[in-house]
């Protein structure tokens, strides 16, 4: 009973470091690295008829060629709007309409430009590593306790404390993978 315990606890926060894991993921794929990428739209609100619509409901999204991404709405209507939404957002990209579909044609990032998107890169990389460890500090703090009321040992907590370890390193290490891979696409030109 008192080994299962200690085994949720270690399980949940594996959970939890899985889903911090994908989120840096996800954070990272909103970086622009000089390729058409539809996951740059994803996180875009269009303001559709006054509802702060997701652009993906509205919109369907091609890439003929690496330098360029085009929107094809399923509501000729909501052209404008998306058009709007675009040159809002803070990808730097200046849409082009031709009624139809929205073309997003990506310049080639500078060299400057890239050092500067490898930083952000890198603090997000840092934002999810210490995601993951207040994740392990919490699960510490969850296993102390459980210690202290006597339902595991001082050897289950050195045992159940190693194995948290592992998973914290394991989860780190797949951040930095995605970073280094990251980086190595941002750099590539």
């Amino acid at each position: 009973m008192s080994e299962e315990l200690a085994q949720l606890v270690l399980e949940d926060a594996r959970d939890k470091m899985d889903k911090a894991v994908d989120h840096a993921k996800t954070e990272f794929s909103h970086v622009r690295t000089g390729r058409a990428n539809s996951a740059l739209l994803e996180p875009l609100m269009v303001d559709y008829y006054g509802t702060p619509t997701p652009l993906r409901q509205l919109a369907g999204f091609s890439v003929p060629d690496a330098m360029l991404l085009v929107v094809s709405p399923y509501d000729k209507g909501s052209l404008g709007a998306i058009e709007k939404a675009i040159s809002a957002s803070d990808l730097g990209i200046n849409p082009a309409n031709d009624g139809n579909v929205i073309r997003l044609a990506f310049p080639p990032l500078t060299e400057e430009r890239r050092k500067e998107m490898v930083k952000v890169v890198r603090h997000k990389a840092e934002e999810g590593r210490v995601a993951v460890r207040n994740l392990r500090r919490a699960a510490r703090h969850e296993l102390d306790a459980l210690e202290r009321d006597g339902s595991i040992s001082s050897d289950e907590l050195e045992w159940i404390e190693k194995d948290l370890e592992k998973v914290t390193h394991g989860q780190v290490a797949k951040i930095d993978e995605m970073l280094s891979h990251k980086e190595r696409e941002l750099l590539a030109v």
